[in-house]
């Protein structure tokens, strides 16, 4: 304990006698400590809200991770420093934070959507909203975060004096394991649950109550008058505010969604994995699927692209298939089309997509009811992990249907290590296509799959297929209204060995063209350099553009 009687620094509160308080110091110190957990776990529900739905909405994980993690720190130290002038009104100084928090906090998954649905297509300067409007919640929220710790350590001393270590001690013992909760909260409970906008929306709630509860009822005596009716105002007007638009999230989520996907939206689903939104479909209109805000299937030119993937790699044996991905059944549609196909087992992540491929009229209809073929085997399984434990030399023809090679979170399914396991259930003479993504628009990437391939003991062709040329983002892997989308598919057709096996005229009209000499040019340079410094040698680099 610190001598009561030593000598105030200069700067510090000019208070010296302990709070009167409504209860025990004891128990008073655990209800300022049961804050601080309240706060932690709330504080990083925003942060990684913030990460989520930015992920979501702009893409690329790692980079928008980086951004959202980066400022925060930044701003929480600079909200530390600032708080240090507001140790003399702690009491009202945390109840204004905390109210401020809450409305930040708690609207800006709300803001961030509103934002990207209804002006991120205006192009010019509004084409970046959502990215600052991202780094400005950001700053707000490490701001007002990182001055709660300092204006709680005042609070935790106001009730009894006590050396520094042993405060910090305690003040960050609840801080973590708050943090701890919170974190496992917000993937376990508040998104499939809740889903982002209301999560959101109820953690500020939380946060105001906890903040304001502990001010106006542990430190009123500490606060006039008018600032405990002005808290207390403030804090209902926030909770207010976030009720409403709790009650009206529903109405605008579905408004969002219109203004992102267009009228057609006929189903958005959260499943264990990623959020499904299928449009179109009936009535004669084209079926589009979005997996994440990514459009993966576009009734449009879907039948091209799963031409391009399927049939090539069916020209010899293939009797035995395997589909990697592909659970919305379009893979597997072109696959029962060959003759002497005897098994095709499917490896996909989300059940909740293989469910609507299966159920849904207009995705059903659209992949001809494959996935209820008897032939048909659907597993629900991490594509790696399953090649992991699959026995060797089974398949004669394996087709990797999965999300575009340059989505980070798809990067270890085109790597060193999957292709290998890949060839090793391959039979002798058996052959793999990958779809690698757009030629013309990201041809870096395309080649470094190819360079994979390579080391992993294929020999490869590649080709392409060319999509419709239109002015809406059509095809699989593309964002939804991206002016710069991509107006073709490459692939690769590879086989174990030194012999490279030739892509086929599909008899079905797809007309695959092989990638010459010519079309590789300074590409081919560009793709050898696999290897990116801090990056394990099994790891698919692909860089930004």
């Amino acid at each position: 304990m610190i001598d009561p009687h030593a000598p105030v620094s200069s700067g510090a509160p000019p208070w010296t006698e302990p709070a009167w308080l409504p209860v025990e110091p004891g128990t008073g110190r655990f209800l300022v400590l049961a804050c601080v957990f309240v706060c932690a776990a709330c504080g990083l529900v925003y942060e990684l809200e913030l990460v989520a739905f930015a992920s979501y909405l702009i893409g690329d994980s790692v980079t928008q991770a980086s951004v959202v993690l980066s400022v925060m720190v930044f701003a929480m130290g600079i909200g530390s420093l600032g708080a240090k002038r507001l140790r003399w009104r702690a009491a009202v100084a945390f109840g204004a934070i905390e109210t401020a928090l809450a409305l930040v906090g708690g609207c800006s998954a709300m803001a961030l959507y509103a934002v990207f649905a209804w002006t991120g297509g205006w192009g010019g300067v509004w084409a970046d909203g959502p990215r600052w409007l991202l780094v400005g919640f950001s700053l707000a929220i490490g701001l007002l975060v990182g001055a709660e710790v300092p204006l709680l350590m005042e609070l935790i001393q106001r009730i009894r004096r006590q050396d520094a270590g042993g405060a910090v001690a305690d003040l960050f013992a609840a801080d973590y394991v708050g943090a701890l909760v919170g974190g496992l909260a917000f993937p376990f409970v508040l998104l499939p649950f809740l889903g982002q906008l209301t999560g959101a929306l109820l953690t500020g709630s939380v946060n105001v109550v906890a903040g304001s509860a502990l001010v106006l009822g542990l430190f009123r005596r500490d606060l006039s008058r008018r600032a405990r009716w002005t808290l207390l105002v403030a804090g209902l007007a926030v909770l207010g505010v976030l009720g409403s638009a709790a009650f009206l999230a529903g109405d605008f989520e579905a408004a969002a969604r219109h203004a992102v996907y267009g009228p057609d939206v006929r189903v958005a689903a959260q499943t264990d994995v990623q959020e499904v939104v299928l449009a179109g479909g009936t009535d004669g209109r084209p079926l589009d699927l979005f997996l994440d805000g990514r459009l993966r299937v576009g009734g449009r030119d879907e039948r091209r692209y799963h031409e391009a993937l399927v049939h090539p790699a069916l020209s010899g044996p293939h009797r035995r298939v395997l589909i990697l991905g592909g659970g919305d059944g379009l893979a597997a549609r072109e696959v029962l089309r060959h003759r002497g196909v005897a098994r095709v087992d499917v490896v996909e992540l989300d059940a909740g997509l293989v469910r609507l491929a299966r159920r849904d009229p207009g995705l059903s209809a659209l992949n001809a009811h494959a996935l209820d073929d008897p032939r048909v085997r659907v597993t629900t399984a991490d594509a790696l992990s399953w090649l992991r434990r699959a026995p060797a030399g089974r398949y004669d023809v394996v087709l990797a249907d999965l999300p575009d090679p340059g989505i980070t979170a798809s990067t270890k399914l085109y790597s060193q290590e999957f292709y290998g396991l890949a060839r090793r259930v391959l039979v002798p003479g058996g052959r793999l296509a990958v779809h690698a993504g757009p030629v013309t628009a990201r041809p870096r990437v395309f080649w470094t799959v190819a360079e994979t391939l390579r080391a992993a003991g294929f020999s490869a062709t590649p080709y392409r297929v060319p999509g419709h040329d239109s002015g809406f983002a059509t095809g699989p892997d593309r964002s939804a209204g991206s002016s710069g989308s991509p107006h073709d598919w490459g692939f690769l057709l590879a086989a174990p060995g030194t012999e490279a096996p030739r892509p086929r005229l599909d008899p079905h009209g797809t007309r695959p063209r092989t990638l010459t000499g010519s079309d590789l040019g300074a590409d081919v340079a560009a793709a050898r350099l696999t290897r990116v410094p801090g990056l394990p040698p099994s790891t698919l680099a692909h860089p930004r553009y």
